[in-house]
């Protein structure tokens, strides 16, 4: 991603640097390179600007690659720096304080994103702690998924999960007699074979349906 950046940086630059322009056109347009490129790959180029009342002129306006700041670049690839303010600790430990603090931005990523807890517009504190209570149960019961499929299907994540278990509905049938009784089938509908899949894979079985029931008829209202 960086060299085509900076390829294209350098065609730019080139570019600005066969046209007639003012100072101020040229420092607009090169904002706009910067903003393209990215300030890191930006800084991989040392740029010589013409001063406040010099034209814009070959002998002004020059660039060149800074190969030092490249080949710095190149070698911290697939380094990861962390700076903290706790010298004394053992770095491992650090390490671990800092996975913690990941788990800790995914939990209140996943409670704003897939649980949704917000927005709330309950107007009394009870509520308000309701609301918080059941969406931390549901996340209780999200990070629970989590680690089952983590060890029976880590290809899969919470989120896909029940995205493919949302496809399984409950639907109630009414079914009227003859003497003004309805009866009451309470359904889902039966699994897929994604669906059988994944059920199988977390060694899980969904549960008998419901009997019916039968509702009286409606009394009529009194003259």
């Amino acid at each position: 991603m960086r060299r085509r950046r900076l390829k294209k940086l350098v065609k730019r630059l080139h570019e600005l640097h066969q046209q007639k322009l003012t100072r101020d056109q040229l420092l607009i347009k090169l904002g706009a390179a910067r903003k393209e490129a990215g300030p890191a790959v930006y800084r991989l180029t040392d740029i010589q600007l013409p001063d406040k009342d010099q034209p814009v002129m070959p002998e002004t306006f020059c660039f060149k690659l800074n190969w030092q700041k490249l080949r710095e670049a190149r070698r911290r690839e697939g380094s990861y720096l962390l700076r903290s303010n706790l010298t004394d600790s053992d770095p491992a430990r650090l390490w671990t304080f800092y996975l913690q603090l990941v788990e800790i931005e995914q939990a209140f990523k996943e409670l704003k994103g897939d649980l949704a807890i917000r927005p709330i517009y309950h107007q009394s504190d009870a509520r308000i702690e309701a609301h918080i209570f059941v969406a931390f149960l549901a996340y209780g019961l999200q990070v629970t998924l989590k680690q089952r499929l983590r060890s029976l299907a880590p290809a899969l994540t919470p989120r896909s999960m029940l995205d493919k278990m949302a496809a399984i509905q409950m639907v109630d049938v009414h079914l009227p007699t003859t003497d003004g009784r309805t009866v009451l089938l309470s359904r889902y509908t039966e699994p897929g074979p994604d669906q059988l899949f994944l059920l199988r894979q977390l060694k899980m079985e969904l549960p008998a349906q419901p009997p019916p029931r039968i509702a009286a008829a409606d009394v009529a209202p009194a003259a």
